[in-house]
């Protein structure tokens, strides 16, 4: 196996067996009916997962999924934590430099939504990094958000 776990090795890790995303997810508070998910997930063989618990040993946070196709996880969901992730692997990325770029633009804008419009524009930014994923089963855009801020006027 390997000796000492590095950014750089992890950031090849990202570039090849990762992925970063954000969701626009539905919830049950008729106040804030939509929130914004953050996720950074290694995927390996679950033959090979005990580099999946390396990881989570390195950054401390997380949990590890094994799926019953063969396959593990290891994910970061906390918004601050995937904000950490992020920062420290962005100088090391060769893929995901965009991916990894438009995720800090979007955990920081987050941090400032003030009201309906500024969460809607976020949104947007959520549309784009879609794009980025080439993400198909996407069924919540900022289209849907705006729909229904503009039908049940919920105040955000």
């Amino acid at each position: 196996m390997m000796g000492t776990m590095t950014l750089e090795y992890i950031a090849g890790f990202l570039d090849g067996d990762g992925s970063v995303f954000f969701q626009i997810v539905k919830t049950k508070n008729i106040h804030k009916p939509f929130r914004i998910r953050s996720s950074v997930l290694f995927s390996q063989k679950t033959s090979n997962a005990v580099i999946l618990d390396k990881l989570q040993a390195f950054f401390g946070v997380g949990y590890i999924r094994h799926r019953k196709t063969g396959v593990s996880d290891y994910t970061v969901v906390d918004p601050v934590e995937v904000e950490r992730i992020l920062h420290s692997l962005q100088p090391h990325v060769v893929l995901k430099k965009e991916h990894i770029q438009l995720g800090l633009k979007i955990l920081e804008r987050l941090k400032h939504v003030q009201d309906m419009h500024d969460f809607i524009e976020t949104c947007k930014l959520v549309d784009t990094f879609g794009q980025l994923n080439y993400s198909k089963k996407r069924t919540i855009t900022s289209k849907v958000v705006e729909d229904h801020f503009t039908h049940h006027l919920v105040p955000l």
